[in-house]
């Protein structure tokens, strides 16, 4: 590992500004630093300065409140402070559940709200410095013809991540907004804050040169659930999740969001399936399955994890369970 220097700026404007400093090379932005050291450690990133904004806010106060009706999370504020607020269990329980089921207790206590929505993927090619793969400037997906059980079933490539992050999904269900400085920007929505590897494959997130999340504000959701199929229950990454929310009128669904992870390079919202849950009453389970089958509508499932199309509409299911205040059944 290389020699670097640890910059530690007072204000989020002065991490920017050394983000666009001309005497580093490779400056990188560090937090909880959970993904970055493993990059470093990994052989993948040799940064010429870490510039730490673990402890950076724009407004003293609480890591998650209320402001003029939306729910404000601080950029560094660590899941397991999503997960324990009060405000997060009781107006957008799917954003709490999201952050509770993420890594384990230790990293929770640690990684942060901003360094969850970008860290970068965990496909094992990407991750290991013997793959040139086309994430790193490489001539291929070593997934097409390679080992591909955690990989994408939606986008067409040429990259077949899939989204590592537990938080994006949810706000996304949420109507998350993502505020930025230093940039021409003010904030970004979380809709537009990822991309597809067809519009770059180098990276996943839209952020230009400069630009550091403050803050993340998002829309009261006290109807909304998150449900997650792992390998085990302890920790691991997601094979498939879901997160919805709900409007209702009386024991009618009378509206729906629905956003899948761990399933494409980005957070996929479902539009079809929210559609289908319109007008279905709680109570009417098969209605609920038939909204949910529609979730694989698309797929492209690579040689080995066809298994999704079978796991999603029940993860889509038990999401809308869960939002309905229901303890559905795990899977076995």
């Amino acid at each position: 590992m290389n020699r670097f220097a640890i910059a530690s700026p007072k204000t989020f404007k002065e991490a920017g500004e050394l983000l666009v400093d001309k005497r580093f090379t490779l400056p990188m932005l560090k937090a909880g630093g959970m993904d970055v050291l493993d990059h470093m450690k990994e052989g993948l990133y040799e940064p010429d300065v870490l510039i730490n904004i673990k402890r950076l806010k724009l407004e003293s106060g609480p890591s998650v409140s209320v402001v003029s009706g939306s729910i404000r999370i601080e950029a560094g504020a660590t899941l397991a402070e999503i997960a324990a607020s009060k405000i997060i269990q009781e107006e957008a329980p799917v954003v709490g559940q999201a952050t509770d089921s993420a890594a384990t207790p230790q990293v929770r206590n640690v990684a942060t709200a901003a360094g969850n929505l970008l860290q970068r993927p965990r496909c094992w090619y990407y991750r290991n410095v013997e793959f040139n793969c086309l994430k790193k400037g490489g001539d291929r997906c070593y997934a097409v013809e390679g080992e591909n059980k955690y990989h994408a079933i939606f986008g067409d490539g040429p990259c077949h991540i899939v989204h590592p992050s537990n938080l994006a999904p949810a706000l996304m269900v949420c109507d998350g907004t993502v505020h930025v400085i230093g940039g021409t920007r003010k904030s970004i929505s979380i809709e537009s804050l990822f991309h597809m590897p067809s519009k770059g494959v180098s990276d996943e997130n839209t952020l230009e040169k400069g630009e550091v999340v403050t803050h993340i504000t998002l829309k009261p959701a006290a109807k909304s659930g998150f449900y997650v199929v792992k390998e085990k229950q302890s920790f691991d990454w997601p094979l498939v999740l879901a997160c919805v929310s709900l409007e209702l009128d009386g024991d009618t669904i009378k509206s729906a969001r629905v956003c899948a992870g761990a399933v494409a390079p980005t957070p996929w919202m479902l539009p079809k399936v929210a559609e289908a849950l319109k007008g279905i009453k709680v109570s009417d389970d098969a209605g609920l399955r038939k909204a949910a089958a529609l979730s694989t509508e698309g797929a492209k499932p690579m040689s080995g994890n066809a298994y999704k199309l079978k796991l999603l509409p029940v993860a889509i299911r038990r999401a809308v369970l869960k939002a309905l205040g229901q303890n559905p059944e795990p899977v076995a």
